[in-house]
């Protein structure tokens, strides 16, 4: 075994990159289309809700309309690594194109990045680098010129990169 070691962000470190708004659109985006996710998602997702979303009224916040299991949920994300990885995993199989292209982009500059389709919530958490010389501005600069028809919000785009890469932008050397 070799002396160095990885050190690895847990996942609700996001929180320090993310907009409150832009959380919140993402949450949503989640809570409102379970439906669409693969069962095993939807019940890690609706398992992780009852044992750590408390809301008056409910004894299973589950089941809670929308509006009021959304604060909630916002709650548990910022605290918790299990439910930031689960809602970024169900977040990003409801964009399987932006993905898609993110991991083209990704591995065409050379970065070491899993299969697309892996289950990033295995993963103990975001390494805290990136590779040397790479930021967003040029990320994004990439992206718009391999896919010029994409219409892609960046903040969409700068998550994906962060979750297709397994990577937060602590250190971008």
């Amino acid at each position: 075994m070799s002396d160095k070691q990885i050190a690895y962000a847990p996942f609700h470190a996001i929180n320090q990159f993310m907009l409150d708004e832009f959380r919140q659109q993402v949450i949503r985006a989640v809570l409102s289309n379970l439906e669409m996710l693969p069962v095993g998602r939807r019940k890690a997702i609706l398992g992780l809700i009852k044992k750590s979303v408390n809301i008056p009224g409910f004894r299973d916040a589950s089941q809670a309309p929308l509006a009021v299991k959304l604060r909630g949920v916002e709650r548990a994300f910022e605290k918790s690594p299990d439910m930031a990885a689960q809602v970024l995993m169900a977040w990003s199989e409801l964009k399987p194109e932006l993905g898609l292209q993110v991991y083209t982009l990704l591995t065409g500059r050379g970065w070491e990045v899993l299969p697309v389709e892996t289950d990033r919530t295995r993963l103990p958490g975001f390494l805290p680098e990136w590779p040397k010389g790479e930021d967003y501005d040029t990320l994004d600069a990439d992206f718009s010129e391999q896919f010029p028809q994409a219409e892609v919000d960046a903040y969409d785009f700068r998550l994906m990169v962060v979750w297709v890469s397994g990577r937060l932008p602590y250190n971008t050397n």
